[in-house]
């Protein structure tokens, strides 16, 4: 279901997701500068290899622009609701989890270190996974991540998911793959 909002220009913004706190919508270029303070933020992105200079930060809304004419889906925007501000991404993009090359649907966020430890992240976590199950024909959804990162293994399991494996790769060091299948997610209490 997609909601629609006028913003402080008196554009119309489609949101894809809307929670009491939140909305999700596509990200665009227009979020560049705002997006940019958060990816090259060396604490929050002290799970990558590093923090992104601004080539990366275009790469990275040019990725996601490409998965919704590809799937329909990817990371979209976090909007603080009471605010309007942009706080986020979160969504959905086919990752190759498992270095095979079979992708699956993963459920990713960033999040402004000025509003973690809010649930913002658990909150569009959730919607968004109730997105998945509602609008796709996946019947597992996962969430993966270096093993040390514990605030996002607290939201995969918050998000009703279970630890199903953990491994060593050449990039993570040790990579934990937490995922809730379609009906976990409609006889359990993570459901939407």
């Amino acid at each position: 279901m997609e909601y629609i909002a006028i913003n402080k220009q008196n554009r119309v913004t489609k949101y894809i997701i809307e929670t009491d706190q939140i909305a999700l919508r596509e990200l665009t270029m227009a979020d560049f500068d705002a997006w940019h303070q958060i990816l090259s933020d060396k604490e929050t992105m002290q799970y990558y290899t590093s923090e992104f200079d601004e080539d990366q930060t275009r790469r990275w809304i040019n990725w996601n622009l490409d998965n919704y004419n590809k799937y329909g889906f990817g990371l979209w925007a976090v909007i603080l609701k009471e605010t309007n501000e942009f706080i986020g991404d979160c969504g959905i993009t086919m990752q190759n989890i498992y270095g095979d090359g079979n992708l699956f649907p993963e459920i990713g966020y960033h999040i402004n270190k000025n509003f973690w430890n809010k649930g913002y992240a658990s909150q569009a976590s959730r919607a968004c996974l109730g997105y998945v199950f509602k609008n796709t024909n996946f019947n597992e959804v996962f969430s993966y991540q270096k093993s040390t990162n514990i605030p996002s293994r607290k939201v995969a399991e918050k998000m009703g998911m279970s630890l199903r494996e953990e491994y060593t790769d050449q990039i993570n060091i040790k990579t934990s793959v937490y995922s809730i299948t379609r009906t976990e997610f409609y006889t359990g209490e993570s459901h939407i």
